[in-house]
């Protein structure tokens, strides 16, 4: 029911967008947050948006990613900017989904791999 996607191999200063789709039918989503996990360590917020557009991100990836979801609100969006090697990581989003408007469950996503030469 939430499939990610866009991950990659880019080299440092590169961008990546991922995207994160609510599929099914009469289903949407509320907020979304994507994670990230990298080799050897926990998993880690890196940001989140609410039904009502507001953003927050981790220090680290402030003004390079930008989250977003799209006009038709059943795919969110993660606009990964200057890519850096500690980006590297499995991203994973997660998403209060919602059928008919109404909230069923929050879902996460398969992870979705991007790699971040130098």
């Amino acid at each position: 029911q939430l499939q990610a996607s866009g991950g990659g191999l880019v080299q440092a200063g590169e961008s990546l967008r991922l995207s994160c789709a609510v599929s099914g039918r009469d289903l949407n989503f509320n907020g979304m947050a994507w994670y990230r996990q990298g080799p050897g360590q926990q998993r880690e917020w890196v940001t989140s948006i609410t039904s009502g557009g507001a953003t927050n991100y981790r220090d680290s990836v402030k003004g390079r990613f930008t989250i977003s979801r799209g006009s038709a609100k059943n795919t969110g969006y993660l606009q990964m900017n200057d890519l850096k090697p500690e980006d590297t990581a499995v991203y994973y989003c997660k998403a209060m989904i919602t059928k008919l408007a109404r909230p069923v469950a929050e879902y996460w996503g398969q992870g979705t791999l991007v790699t971040v030469s130098s």
